[in-house]
């Protein structure tokens, strides 16, 4: 068996927090409407019998040219007739992501960088015979492994030569191609990764996985090329994995089946520091760990045992019941409410009326349409912050006061950390959440663990610009 140890991850260096950005890219990841005013709206029919609907504020004037746009921003993912968009029958596929003109308020397409598709953490994982390091986002809500690869165009390569390491499947010895496999990952907005598909081993820590599937990619739109890491590995369940016309076994999957972790253990947990942490006893030191469960933070954290919860893994994700919520001690009941625990996504997204509570528990917050969420006075004191908890099950975690606040708006106002989960029927419990516990994914058990995190100070300062 491999020797198991802490993988240390990597903080982008270059990572600036952007509230509307972030949530920008989580409508397109999660494919939900907004229920709050702001400048995003999801479309579901634009056209109908040659008419664009309107709900949407298209004048029939604009017709052609708005029709134009979506032939643009779908040119990858659908193919129709401009023709039959002006006057025939023709559907555009559902849940289209558009923003809203500033100037004329008709919506228009998203950009690349209207959205936040950086990684605040990346970890170092080895690929190949020999090794070529690549540093991936560590991803619990998908279920892809995919790399920048020399099966990009040159133009591509050449522009991400400077910041990418760009996996060379030539090189490698061990690695063979999966005749007739593809992949793609694609979003509301048109934007999408693609490729091919092979195997060879992958090195996590000092955990080598034999034969792990690898997809390759050969197609990165704009939006997949301008964060900081190489690629992603997904962390989800397998069901949700994009290869065909067959999935392929996650690494954690691969883990379990070579037995490159213990029988007792077929788990992976996840530590997350910030910046926020510099003078704690961790330093903010992040980390996951796979095929145990790291006994030295359980101790420096009370000692207490974890709690877990059973998890519905029938959609792919790490979900859990989460019927309830508090503010200041007051429960907010939630009936038959789930949340997915999600280690690629940085905010906290939760039902409209949990959000209004929490807010309204915060001096001078304000629901901004500019930014289309929740924000707050810059620089409030930490005993002015409520304590917010939610459930994993029967026992309530908080969210960590410093955790509130996620990115700076202006010179006086932060976006918060928890957001509007729109029409969603389920939270996601992303990094703002994840950051106050230990989280213990327990593939093998099919069950969700939290031990709370116990810091001795809530570093409140403002987010950095």
């Amino acid at each position: 068996m491999n020797s198991l140890t802490r993988i240390p991850l990597i903080r982008n260096p270059n990572y600036k927090p952007g509230g509307l950005k972030s949530y920008a890219y989580l409508l397109n990841k999660y494919q939900f409407a907004p229920t709050l005013e702001g400048p995003f709206q999801m479309v579901n029919e634009v056209l109908q019998r040659g008419k664009i609907l309107e709900q949407f504020g298209v004048d029939p004037a604009d017709q052609e040219s708005f029709a134009r746009d979506l032939q643009q921003l779908t040119k990858e993912g659908g193919k129709f007739n401009l023709k039959k968009l002006i006057g025939g029958k023709a559907k555009v596929k559902p849940r289209q992501l558009v923003k809203k003109d500033t100037t004329t308020g008709k919506p228009g397409l998203v950009g690349a960088q209207d959205q936040q598709n950086d990684s605040e953490y990346l970890c170092p994982v080895q690929i190949g015979t020999p090794a070529q390091t690549v540093n991936l986002d560590f991803d619990s809500g998908s279920s892809d492994l995919w790399v920048w690869s020399t099966e990009l165009d040159k133009q591509t390569q050449a522009s991400g030569a400077k910041t990418h390491h760009i996996f060379n499947a030539s090189k490698s010895s061990t690695y063979k191609k999966s005749s007739g496999s593809t992949w793609k990952i694609s979003y509301g907005d048109g934007s999408s990764a693609s490729g091919i598909v092979g195997t060879d081993n992958v090195t996590v820590g000092g955990l080598t996985i034999k034969a792990q599937a690898i997809e390759l990619a050969n197609k990165l739109s704009t939006e997949f090329q301008q964060g900081a890491g190489d690629g992603l590995l997904g962390l989800a369940f397998g069901s949700i994995n994009t290869v065909k016309p067959k999935p392929v076994q996650t690494p954690v999957e691969n883990m379990i089946t070579q037995q490159d972790i213990p029988k007792t253990a077929e788990l992976f947990t996840v530590y997350l520091g910030s910046w926020r942490d510099a003078d704690e006893d961790d330093k903010g030191e992040s980390f996951y760990t796979f095929g145990y469960v790291d006994q030295d933070i359980i101790t420096k954290n009370g000692g207490k045992a974890p709690y877990y919860t059973p998890v519905d893994s029938s959609d792919g994700f790490w979900k859990f019941n989460s019927a309830s919520a508090t503010v200041n001690g007051k429960t907010i009941a939630r009936a038959g409410n789930t949340a997915i625990a999600d280690t690629g996504t940085t905010l906290a997204l939760v039902d409209d009326a949990t959000c209004k509570a929490i807010y309204a528990a915060i001096p001078g917050a304000v629901y901004d349409n500019t930014n289309q969420g929740w924000t707050f006075p810059t620089g409030t004191a930490a005993a002015k912050l409520p304590v917010v908890t939610f459930a994993v099950g029967g026992q309530q975690f908080a969210v960590q006061k410093e955790d509130l606040a996620f990115a700076s708006v202006s010179s006086t106002m932060v976006y918060g950390g928890i957001q509007s989960r729109g029409d969603m029927d389920f939270d996601i419990l992303g990094d703002t959440f994840l950051k106050g516990i230990y989280a213990i994914f327990d593939q093998g058990n099919t069950r969700f663990g939290a031990v709370a995190r116990i810091e001795k100070n809530q570093n409140v300062s403002a987010p950095p610009q």
